[in-house]
């Protein structure tokens, strides 16, 4: 969705000496399954993780092998990954490697630390929906038995596995009796962004994808009065027929797509929104909800959201309501008759927000 910002940027303010001051300077490696030509939340965690590993001293870098999504090239993918051996480098010994999204925690490591962003979700609770190329067919379900029994067998080699959001552990644990705990961590823009005035639009920040249901808060644009507008920041596959969606809506001139943004400049457009709507399925924890909390915006979200219900309380930091239009419609429309509302769900979020930092995670992760 957006850019990788500078290796240096974001995170919380910490001595780059602490490791060697403690004596504990670790050689760790963070491993990506990276989808060429795409930036979204899993890539973000991974680079913001190497720079706050470098932060505190360790010797830290990414390796990265390119990820298809499409279900004929799983198992070759996941192989790729148990073929390398990245217990060293150079003749040295690599003290750590870190397993971020599926097939990473199939590489072989002596200490293999497992945080997991999310599994293969077409596998997994998204099997036969939608959103999934995996059908009901019987190949489908052998392919997907296989995927989770091999995950269940690579994860069973970590010394540790966390989880980026309580989601994310309910999955591992129901589908493959994993207990798993979350280590919450701040989005990688998080020192630049601000609180600013509640203003004449709402925003949306996301892939253009399906699991993301951009659509929703189009149509609900038909039911918010001008002048309110919409802004949609992200790029992806669905966005050209969100934006003939939008031109059809009859709110079409009120919608305004700005395609992929990233640092200072969506930390303005976070600033002076008067709230961000984000409604995906079930999504497994969202920066989008922290960043909105932290320029103290109100979130707007649905019951089946996920990640995102594990910070939005209803009426207490944002809203949350049915998956769809109408429900949407409804929670913008009581914030634009209600600035005050707003801004009081909104600093509630950043109170909640303000609590989530990287000490703790970087310690339980090298621990």
């Amino acid at each position: 969705m957006r850019n990788l910002p500078p290796l240096e940027a974001g995170g919380s303010e910490v001595s780059p000496t602490r490791a060697q001051e403690s004596g504990v300077r670790r050689r760790i490696l963070v491993a990506e399954a990276r989808v060429p030509f795409a930036r979204d939340g899993a890539e973000l965690h991974a680079h913001a993780l190497v720079a706050e590993l470098r932060r505190r001293g360790h010797d830290a870098e990414s390796v990265a092998l390119p990820f298809h999504a499409h279900k004929s090239e799983l198992l070759d993918q996941a192989c790729a990954w148990r073929m390398l051996d990245l217990s060293s480098s150079n003749g040295r010994p690599i003290d750590l490697l870190i397993a971020t999204r599926f097939p990473t925690w199939f590489a072989r490591h002596p200490r293999k630390v497992a945080w997991v962003v999310h599994q293969h979700r077409p596998a997994y609770e998204l099997f036969g929906t939608e959103y999934s190329d995996f059908t009901g067919s019987g190949d489908d379900g052998r392919l997907r038995q296989q995927i989770i029994d091999l995950d269940s067998r690579m994860l069973g080699e970590c010394a540790r596995i966390v989880t980026n959001a309580q989601n994310t552990a309910n999955r591992l644990k129901r589908f493959n009796g994993i207990a798993a705990r979350p280590l919450y961590h701040p989005p990688p823009i998080a020192e630049r962004l601000r609180e600013g005035a509640y203003g004449d639009y709402v925003l949306v920040v996301a892939r253009l994808e399906p699991l993301k249901r951009v659509e929703l808060v189009i149509r609900a644009m038909a039911h918010v009065p001008a002048p309110l507008r919409l802004i949609v920041v992200g790029e992806g596959s669905r966005r050209a027929a969100l934006e003939r969606e939008a031109a059809q809506s009859g709110a079409g001139d009120r919608i305004e797509f700005t395609g992929a943004v990233w640092g200072d400049a969506v930390a303005e457009l976070y600033a002076d929104a008067l709230a961000v709507v984000y409604a995906p399925f079930d999504e497994d924890y969202g920066y989008v909800t922290l960043e909105a909390f932290l320029a103290a915006k109100p979130v707007i979200t649905a019951t089946d959201s996920g990640g995102p219900l594990e910070f939005v309380v209803d009426g207490t930091t944002g809203f949350v309501g049915d998956p769809d239009a109408g429900a949407i419609a409804v929670a913008i429309n009581r914030l634009a008759a209600d600035r005050s509302l707003a801004e009081r769900l909104g600093r509630a979020g950043r109170s909640v927000a303000q609590r989530i930092g990287w000490d703790g995670v970087i310690e339980e992760l090298v621990g």
